[in-house]
C-alpha cells in the first residue's frame, strides 16, 4: 500500500492554489507561464495604465514578444517553438493577466496570421512569413470581420477577381487586430470558386489600414479597418489550400482556445488585487477583508475561476491529443469569457471608488473582456453552437 504526504497547510491561500491546479501541469508548461508571467511583471505591467490611457501598443513590442518565444509558439518549425498546447495556453493566461490587449496581439501573430500561413500556404510562403513573424521582425493580421457581417462571415462582400493571372481585390474589413501595425494581413474573399484566402503585404498599393479610434475596451491594442481598393496581387498571393469558408473558422477555433485559458488571466489578476486589497482596506477599523460578505464573494469567484481553469487544461490536454471539437472550444470560450467578465465586474465593488481608478486592475480588465465576449464569436454564438450540438438543429439559419 502506496502513502502519500499530506499537502502541508498554509495560512493564506492563491485562489488557484485552492484547487492546486499546478499539480496538473508539467514540468515544462509551469516554466513557460513562470517565464511568461515574470516578462509580464518586469516589462508589461509598469507601463499598463499608460499605453490603456492612451490608446497606444509600441510595435517593437512585437519584437520582444518575439524574443519571449511566445509567438506561433504552438506551431511546428519554420522558426516556432512547437509547444503543446497547454503550455501556449498557459502564456496566453499569463499575457492577458497583464492585459487583454496583449494576448490580443499574440494570438492574433500566431493563431490567426501565423496559423493561416502555417495550415493553408504554400512552402514558399512559409518560408517568407513565418520565420519573420515568429521573431516578430514582422507583424500580420487577419481580416475576416466586415462592417456588415460578423457573426455570418459567409455573407462577406470582399471580392478578388481574377485578371490575367493576378488577383484583384476589392472590400472592407473591420475591428481588424494589429492593422496598423501589420506588414502582411490574410484577407478573405469571396471568388467564382467560392471563399479564398490570400496573403497581401500592407504596402501594396489600393491598402489601407485606418485606426479605430475612441474604444472603451481593447485601449492597449490596435484595432483597424482594412480597405482595399484594386488591390492586385500575383497569382503566388492565395493561400492554395484554403478552400471554403472552413479555412478561416479553423483559424477562429485556433485563437478561441487561447482565450478559453487567456481570459482566467484577466479573472485571476482581479481576484489577487481584490484579495490584496481587502486585507489592507479597513472598514468600521477592521479589515475589509474579514466581513462575511466580502468573503461570500471571495469565495464564490474563486470557485469559479477554479472551475474555468480546470474546464482549460482538460480542453488544453484533448487539444494535444487531437480530440477537441469546435463545440467543444465553444463550451470553454463561452464559460470562461463569461465568467472572468463577470469575476472582474464583482472586484470592482470590493474596490469601491477606488475601482474606478486605472490604479487598480479590474475594471480595466472588465472593460477589456466585453470586447473579448464579442470577438473570436459572440457569446450568443457560441450558445447556438452549443445548442445545435445538443439538437441537430441550427437556429442561426433560417
Amino acid at each position: 500500500m502506496t502513502t502519500t504526504t499530506p499537502p502541508r497547510r498554509k495560512s493564506v491561500y492563491a485562489p488557484l492554489e485552492l484547487f492546486d491546479t499546478a499539480r496538473l501541469l508539467e514540468h515544462d508548461e509551469r516554466e513557460i507561464a513562470s517565464t511568461v508571467r515574470k516578462f509580464v511583471d518586469i516589462e508589461l505591467r509598469p507601463n499598463i495604465e499608460g499605453w490603456f490611457e492612451s490608446a497606444t501598443l509600441p510595435r517593437e513590442l512585437g519584437r520582444r514578444f518575439g524574443e519571449l518565444g511566445v509567438l506561433g509558439m504552438h506551431l511546428q518549425g519554420y522558426g516556432c517553438a512547437g509547444t503543446n498546447a497547454v503550455g501556449y495556453g498557459l502564456a496566453c493566461l499569463e499575457l492577458e493577466a497583464g492585459d487583454s490587449g496583449f494576448r490580443s496581439f499574440v494570438s492574433v501573430q500566431g493563431s490567426l496570421s501565423m496559423f493561416s500561413i502555417h495550415r493553408y500556404g504554400s512552402e514558399d510562403q512559409k518560408n517568407e512569413w513565418l520565420p519573420r513573424l515568429a521573431s516578430g521582425e514582422a507583424i500580420g493580421c487577419f481580416g475576416l470581420t466586415e462592417p456588415d457581417f460578423g457573426s455570418n462571415p459567409a455573407g462577406m462582400r470582399t471580392r478578388a477577381r481574377r485578371d490575367g493571372r493576378d488577383w484583384v481585390l476589392n472590400g472592407t474589413k473591420m475591428w481588424i487586430t494589429n492593422g496598423n501595425l501589420a506588414d502582411v494581413a490574410t484577407v478573405w474573399a469571396q471568388t467564382d470558386d467560392g471563399i479564398r484566402g490570400f496573403l497581401v503585404p500592407t504596402d501594396t498599393p489600393g491598402f489601407t489600414a485606418n485606426p479605430i479610434h475612441r474604444k472603451l475596451s481593447l485601449r492597449a491594442s490596435v484595432t483597424s479597418e482594412l480597405v482595399l481598393d484594386n488591390v492586385r496581387l500575383p497569382e503566388s498571393a492565395q493561400l492554395p489550400e484554403a478552400v471554403g469558408l472552413s479555412a478561416p473558422l479553423s483559424c477562429l477555433n485556433e485563437a478561441r482556445f487561447g482565450i478559453v485559458f487567456g481570459a482566467l488571466g484577466a479573472a485571476r489578476d482581479s481576484l489577487e488585487t481584490t484579495i490584496a486589497y481587502t486585507r489592507t482596506r479597513d472598514v468600521f477599523d477592521r479589515p475589509l477583508a474579514g466581513y462575511q460578505l466580502t468573503q461570500e464573494k471571495l469565495a464564490n469567484m474563486t470557485l469559479e475561476l477554479g472551475k474555468a481553469m480546470l474546464l482549460a487544461i482538460h480542453l488544453g490536454r484533448m487539444k494535444d491529443a487531437g480530440g477537441v471539437l469546435p463545440e467543444q472550444i465553444s463550451l470553454g470560450k463561452l464559460n470562461n469569457v463569461r465568467e472572468a467578465l463577470a469575476i472582474a465586474r464583482e472586484c470592482r465593488t470590493l474596490l469601491g471608488g477606488s475601482g474606478i481608478t486605472l490604479e487598480y486592475s479590474p475594471l480595466r480588465h472588465a472593460n477589456n473582456l466585453e470586447s473579448v465576449l464579442t470577438y473570436e464569436g459572440t457569446s450568443e454564438m457560441h450558445l447556438l453552437s452549443i445548442g445545435k450540438a445538443l439538437t441537430g438543429h441550427a437556429a442561426f439559419r433560417s
